[in-house]
């Protein structure tokens, strides 16, 4: 598995409770651009990148065209193939557009929606260690046992994309301590 290519960009990205859906009261989402080689083999590239960092329940899918969120795991999304505007921290946060070779960690209780995609797009998922996520909705009456949840989710031992020195560790381990 080649490593990432070295023009790779960071972006962060925090959003705020808004009542409806608690997002991460401190980690951001990481947006690593150009971190995928594309070409014919970067489905499978992708896949194994991820379970060789750590990351695994994988699956080829696209993004939810709803609004939702896990409050149990943390997520990786890797677009593999295509293009996507994504919804990210619901309707009072911000559209992110994703190409092939962009990866986004999503961190618990981060909610997400796919706004519009390419024919073609083709997502690799996975979470930390594997754990199954829970699917939660943008709902006050599911909130308090949300932000409970996402409390207890662990930070990753690993960086999806650069393994266990990267760049996400740095930052959510560097937030946890401040």
């Amino acid at each position: 598995m080649p490593n990432p290519p070295d023009a790779v960009a960071i972006e962060e990205h925090l959003f705020v409770d808004d009542g409806q859906v608690p997002n991460n009261p401190s980690l951001p989402l990481i947006v690593y651009r150009r971190a995928l080689q594309t070409g014919p083999h970067c489905i499978a590239e992708c896949e194994t990148m991820f379970a060789s960092n750590g990351w695994g329940g994988g699956w080829r899918n696209g993004i939810y065209v709803h609004h939702h969120y896990h409050s149990t795991t943390h997520e990786v999304l890797g677009i593999a193939v295509g293009s996507v505007r994504v919804r990210l921290g619901g309707e009072t946060g911000e559209t992110v557009e994703l190409h092939a070779g962009d990866v986004v960690v999503i961190p618990a209780g981060v909610v997400h929606k796919n706004k519009g995609a390419s024919p073609d797009l083709v997502v690799v998922g996975a979470y930390p260690g594997g754990k199954s996520p829970d699917m939660c909705s943008p709902a006050v009456q599911h909130r308090e046992r949300a932000l409970r949840n996402i409390g207890k989710v662990p930070l990753p031992t690993s960086d999806p994309v650069y393994g266990r020195l990267g760049p996400l560790l740095e930052r959510w381990r560097a937030v946890n301590q401040g």
